[in-house]
């Protein structure tokens, strides 16, 4: 499995505001909900740009929270509150061997041209929306909350 990990800086004040604003599952759902809404785009531009031999590489490129067992087995969180979310080709064994390509096959990536073509909109977009969930969150805990009080 290769692993890209995509690091955005900038985003603390952000994650200060989760955290001071929003229960600790409510943020999380927030950044998850987020980052699948900008994780699908590359998943379907990767799907697009997919080789077609037998059609199932282009429909197993998925975004998601999940991964196999194998996957989980190979990867580690670095914390505990970080969310990730994960897209490509779910257990296909042959998908790295598309991209990368081997010693008796040409390479003929789909995933890091679907990524580059979109890293930017993408990442402004989970900082923009990101603000708008917490916004979002937030006024629905005060009104749960004035809900309460009565």
């Amino acid at each position: 499995m290769i692993e890209m990990t995509v690091t955005v800086e900038g985003l603390a004040e952000v994650q200060t505001a989760l955290r001071s604003l929003l229960p600790d599952r409510t943020a999380r759902n927030v950044m998850k909900r987020v980052l699948l809404k900008h994780a699908q785009p590359v998943a379907a531009r990767a799907s697009s740009q997919a080789p077609k031999k037998s059609g199932r590489l282009k429909v197993s490129i998925v975004a998601g929270d999940k991964l196999s067992r194998r996957q989980r087995s190979l990867t580690r969180k670095v914390n505990s509150d970080d969310v990730e979310v994960f897209i490509g080709a779910g257990v296909l064994p042959q998908a790295h061997l598309q991209e990368f390509g081997s010693s008796r096959h040409k390479a003929q990536p789909f995933m890091r041209p679907a990524w580059d073509s979109s890293r930017s909109t993408i990442l402004d977009g989970i900082g923009a929306d990101m603000w708008k969930e917490i916004e979002k969150a937030a006024a629905r805990i005060a009104r749960k909350s004035a809900k309460a009080g009565r």
